[in-house]
C-alpha cells in the first residue's frame, strides 16, 4: 500500500477552523501548533491507524470520512462510529489506538506530534476545555447512534444518516438557512448498510423511497438535496433541535 502523501495547508484556509480543537487559538497559538503539525492525505481504503497500534500522533479530519471498526476475536469487525470534518483522532495521554480507523473516501488529516500536542494543552487549558467539549459531543452522538441502531426503523435509519451528514456539513460551511441542504454523500450504499446495520438492497429501497416521497432529491448516487430539513427530521423520528420526538 502507498504511503499517505504530504500536503500544506494554510491554518488561515482552513475550512474545520471554527469547529476545530484549535478553535479558540489566537495568532501566538497558532504559531506553536503550526510548528508541531503536518498534513497527510489517505486514500480510500487506507488504514489511518489500526487498533492496538502506536499512535505518535493525534490530529483532525479536514476533508473526507473515516469508519471506526473493532475486530472481535472471531475476526468479525463492527463500525462503530464515523469521523467526519473536524472530528479528532487519537488520545491525548493514551499511546495506542483503541479501534481501527480507516478512510472511507480520500481524507485529509491535520497532524499534531502527540508529546508537544499534549505539552502545548498543559499550558494552553482552552485547547484542554475545547477537545474536552469535543469529547463529550462525541459521547452524546454516541448515545444518539445507539437508539438509531436500536429502536429505529429501516426508513428512520436512512433519515438519521441523512440528517447527521446534512447537519454537519452546514455547520461547515456556516449556513444560515435551516430549511434547504444540499451536500454530497460520503458514503457508498454498502458503507450505509455496514453502518446501520441493514443489507444494501434495504438501503437501496429506502433511499428510492425518500427520493419518490419528495423527502430529498438525488443527482446520480451522491449529490443530496434537502428541500425541507424540517420534514427530513420527522422521518427521522428526530425534532426541529435534532432531538428524539417522544
Amino acid at each position: 500500500m502507498n504511503a499517505p502523501t504530504i500536503q500544506n495547508v494554510n491554518c488561515g484556509d482552513c475550512p474545520i477552523r471554527h469547529r476545530a480543537v484549535c478553535a479558540r487559538c489566537d495568532a501566538d497559538e497558532l504559531e506553536v501548533l503550526d510548528s508541531i503539525k503536518y498534513y497527510r492525505t489517505y486514500d480510500a481504503g487506507q488504514p489511518i491507524t489500526w487498533s492496538g497500534d502506536r499512535m505518535d500522533f493525534v490530529g483532525s479530519v479536514v476533508s473526507g470520512i473515516a469508519t471506526l471498526t473493532q475486530t472481535m476475536e472471531d475476526g468479525r469487525t463492527q463500525m462503530v462510529g464515523l469521523l467526519l470534518p473536524s472530528d479528532f483522532v487519537g488520545r491525548p495521554g493514551r499511546d495506542t489506538a483503541a479501534y481501527n480507523v480507516v478512510a472511507t473516501s480520500t481524507v485529509v488529516m491535520c497532524c499534531f506530534r502527540k508529546k508537544p500536542f499534549e505539552e502545548m494543552m498543559a499550558k494552553t487549558p482552552h485547547v484542554a476545555h475545547r477537545l474536552l467539549e469535543m469529547t463529550l459531543d462525541e459521547l452524546d452522538a454516541a448515545r444518539e447512534w445507539m437508539l438509531v441502531l436500536g429502536r429505529k426503523t429501516a426508513r428512520e435509519k436512512i433519515a438519521s444518516l441523512l440528517s447527521i451528514l446534512a447537519r454537519r456539513d452546514a455547520s461547515l460551511q456556516l449556513h444560515k438557512d435551516s430549511n434547504r441542504r444540499v451536500f454530497d454523500l460520503p458514503l457508498t450504499r454498502e458503507a450505509m448498510a455496514d453502518y446501520l446495520g441493514l443489507t444494501l438492497e434495504t438501503v437501496s429501497r429506502q433511499v428510492s423511497a425518500l427520493r419518490k416521497d419528495g423527502v430529498i432529491e438525488l443527482e446520480g448516487k451522491r449529490h443530496v438535496t434537502v428541500p425541507d430539513m424540517g420534514r427530513l427530521m420527522e422521518e427521522a423520528g428526530d425534532d426541529s433541535d435534532g432531538g428524539c420526538l417522544i
